[in-house]
C-alpha cells in the first residue's frame, strides 16, 4: 500500500503483480471499498499488474474538507493522481464497478484522461450523462422499470434519513442481499468501515445526480475498446439502460454473466477471465471465441461463434444437425459411437460448408468415457455454447420379447446418455456463468407410445421429463432446454432398429422412406428451438396431433397405442 495525494485527500493505492506487465485499475462503488476485488485481484495478479484504490471517503482514504468535493471533477482528480503515481506513463486498462463504472465512463469521455487509458471494463454501472439521456429518451416502460429499481436513489438524496439508515438496518439488508447473491460476507468485504465509508459516499449521489439534472449536454462519443459486462440478476439495472450505452461506443464488446450485482465477488473466476481476455486482445492477442461472439455491430450469421456438441451425429437427424448448425456459422463437434462416420460428417462440413468441425468416437452410454469426452472437449475447445443430445437406439417388438439386456441397452443410451450430457456439460455451463441451451431428442412416443417400443417409449418419455426438470432448474442460470419429439422421419432408424418376437422392418423401411420427413426438417426445428428457447418441440403433422391429443384426451391416446 502506498500513500498518493490529491488535493486535500489522501488516497490508499494497493498493487499487486509485476510491474512489468500491463497495468488493470480495478475502481471499486458504493458503499464498497478496493477490498471488494480481492478475489478478482488474486486471479489477475499473475499476468497484470492489478492496482486499486479506495476512492475518497471509503477504507483508508481520507474524505474531503467540503462534502461537495465529490463531484466527477474531483474524482477525475483523484483518478489522474493515481495514474500519476503507477502507471510510468503507460496507458492502462480501467475496470469499474457500480460507482467505478460512472467514474470509468466519465474518464473514457473527458479530455486529458481518455488518451491514458487502452480500455475501460464496465461492470454494473452505466455513465452519468447516459443514465441522463436515457431518462429523457428511453422508452416509456423502460424508463418505469429502471425508476422502479432506481427508487432507492431518491432516498439517498434526502437529508439525514440515510444516514440514519447505515447506522441501524441498512447493513443488514446489505448482508442479507450479498448472501442471496451467493457472495456471503468475508473478511474485508463488507469493510469494518462501512457504516462511515456509506455516510460519506451519499454524497457521490448529491454532488453529482442533482447537477447532473441540470446539464442537458449528451453522452459523449466513447472512442477506446469498451467491454460492458451485463450482470444478469442485477436489482439496480436494467438491460435497457445498459443498451442505452452502446449508442456512443463503436467500439463495444458486451457480455453476459450469471450473476448479481456483486459479479466479482460471487463469480470472480467469470470476472477475471473476462477481463483477462479483453485486456489481452487489446494488447494484441488473438480474441477467444467468446470475445468475438460478444463484439456490437458486426454481421454475423446465427450460430457464428458458437461451440456446438452434437452426438449421434453420424448419420439421420445429429447428421443433418450438425450440418445446419455449421451452415450458420457454428463449430461443431461431431460426436458418434461410430468413429468414422463422425469423421465423415466433420470432413464434410469442412469440405462442403467451408466450415468448422472436429470428430470425435464416443459410447454416451458409458460413464467413463462420457466423463473424458466432456473434460476433452473443455479443455481443447472450450465449453460448448449448445449441447444436443441425439444418440439413441430403437427395439421394437412386444414388452414381454424384450429382455433385461434389451432394456439396459435402451435406458443407458437413450436416458443415461442424456443424463450425462446433460449433467457434464450443463454443470460447465453453470459455472462458466454465461449461458448456453441443451436440447434433448426424444420422440413423439414420449406422449403417444406405442405398443411394439416399449423400451424406447419408457426412455424418450424419461428424456422429455428429465428436459423439463431441467429447463426449471437452470432457467435461473441463463441456460436454456429443449426438448425436441419428432413424429415419423425417413431417416435410416428404421434400418438399425432391433426387432425382437416379430419382424417388420420390411414394411417399417420402406413406410419411413415413403413418410418423405427428411432430418433436415427437424434439423431446422432443433435450431429455431435454441434460437426461440422452446421448452418443447413437437415435430411434424403426427407429433403435433399426438401432443395436442395427449393433453386433451388421455384415455384417447391409449387406445391408439393399441394400433401401434
Amino acid at each position: 500500500m502506498r500513500w498518493v495525494e490529491s488535493g486535500d485527500v489522501r488516497l490508499a493505492v494497493y498493487t499487486d503483480g509485476d510491474p512489468a506487465d500491463p497495468v488493470v485499475l480495478l475502481l471499486h462503488g458504493y458503499p464498497d471499498t478496493h477490498r471488494v476485488w480481492d478475489e478478482v485481484a488474486a486471479r489477475l495478479s499473475g499476468g497484470f499488474h492489478v492496482v486499486r484504490y479506495d476512492v475518497r471517503g471509503a477504507g483508508a482514504s481520507t474524505g474531503p474538507r467540503n462534502r461537495r468535493d465529490y463531484g466527477l471533477d474531483r474524482l477525475m482528480d483523484d483518478l489522474r493522481a493515481v495514474l500519476d503515481a503507477v502507471a510510468g506513463g503507460r496507458k492502462v486498462h480501467l475496470v469499474g464497478h457500480d460507482w467505478g463504472s460512472v467514474q470509468g465512463w466519465e474518464a473514457a469521455g473527458r479530455a486529458g484522461l481518455r488518451e491514458r487509458l487502452a480500455s475501460f471494463t464496465s461492470l454494473g454501472g452505466p455513465g452519468g450523462r447516459h443514465m441522463a439521456d436515457f431518462a429523457r429518451h428511453g422508452g416509456r416502460r423502460d424508463r418505469l422499470a429502471q425508476l422502479a429499481r432506481s427508487a432507492y436513489i431518491g432516498f439517498f438524496l434526502t437529508p439525514v434519513l440515510p444516514e440514519l439508515a447505515w447506522r441501524s438496518l441498512v447493513p443488514r439488508l446489505l448482508a442479507r442481499r450479498l448472501r442471496r447473491e451467493g457472495a456471503p460476507p468475508r473478511d474485508g468485504h463488507p469493510a469494518s468501515t462501512l457504516v462511515r465509508d456509506a455516510r460519506n459516499g451519499l454524497w457521490l449521489y448529491r454532488a453529482n445526480l442533482l447537477r447532473r439534472r441540470r446539464d442537458r449536454a449528451g453522452p459523449p462519443v466513447i472512442d477506446l475498446p469498451v467491454q460492458l459486462l451485463d450482470a444478469a440478476h442485477d436489482p439496480f439495472l436494467t438491460s435497457a439502460l445498459a443498451s442505452w450505452c452502446e449508442r456512443w461506443t463503436p467500439r463495444l464488446w458486451r457480455r453476459g454473466i450469471d450473476a448479481g450485482h456483486w459479479a466479482q465477488r460471487a463469480r470472480p473466476d467469470t470476472v477475471a477471465s473476462m477481463i483477462a481476455e479483453f485486456v489481452a486482445h487489446v494488447e494484441g492477442a488473438s480474441p477467444s471465441r467468446e470475445l468475438r461472439r460478444a463484439r456490437t455491430g458486426a454481421a454475423r450469421r446465427a450460430f457464428t461463434d458458437r461451440l456446438v456438441v452434437v452426438t449421434g451425429a453420424g448419420s439421420g437427424i445429429g447428421l443433418a444437425s450438425a450440418r445446419a448448425f455449421a451452415a450458420h456459422g457454428g463449430e461443431v463437434v461431431c460426436a458418434d459411437v461410430d468413429g468414422a462416420a463422425a469423421a465423415r460428417v466433420a470432413e464434410g462440413i469442412g469440405k462442403e460448408l467451408g466450415g468448422t468441425a472436429w470428430a470425435v468416437q464416443v459410447d454416451v452410454a458409458n460413464v467413463d468415457q462420457m466423463v473424458d469426452f466432456s473434460r476433452n472437449i473443455i479443455a481443447e475447445y472450450g465449453v460448448p455454447d449448445i449441447v444436443l443430445n441425439n444418440a439413441g437406439i430403437t427395439i421394437a417388438g412386444p414388452i414381454l420379447d424384450h429382455t433385461v439386456e434389451h432394456w439396459r441397452r435402451t435406458i443407458d443410451v437413450n436416458l443415461w446418455g442424456v443424463v450425462h450430457g446433460c449433467r457434464l456439460f450443463g454443470a460447465a455451463m453453470v459455472a462458466r456463468g454465461q449461458g448456453g441451451h441443451l436440447v434433448n431428442v426424444a420422440s413423439l412416443a414420449a406422449f403417444a407410445p406405442p405398443r411394439l417400443l416399449p423400451a424406447y417409449s419408457v426412455s424418450k418419455a424419461a428424456v422429455k421429463a428429465l428436459s423439463d426438470v431441467l429447463r426449471a432448474e437452470l432457467a435461473g442460470h441463463g441456460i436454456g432446454v429443449s426438448v425436441v419429439c419428432p413424429g415419423f422421419v425417413s431417416t435410416p432408424m428404421a434400418g438399425h432398429t432391433t426387432y425382437v418376437g416379430t419382424n417388420r422392418k420390411d414394411l417399417a423401411v420402406p413406410w419411413l422412406a415413403r413418410r418423405r420427413y427428411p432430418a433436415e426438417r427437424v434439423a431446422a426445428h432443433i435450431l429455431r428451438a435454441v434460437d426461440r428457447n422452446q421448452a418443447v418441440v413437437p415435430v411434424n403433422l403426427e407429433a403435433e396431433i399426438g401432443y395436442a391429443l395427449s393433453r386433451i384426451s388421455p384415455r384417447l391416446m391409449r387406445g391408439l397405442a393399441r394400433l401401434g
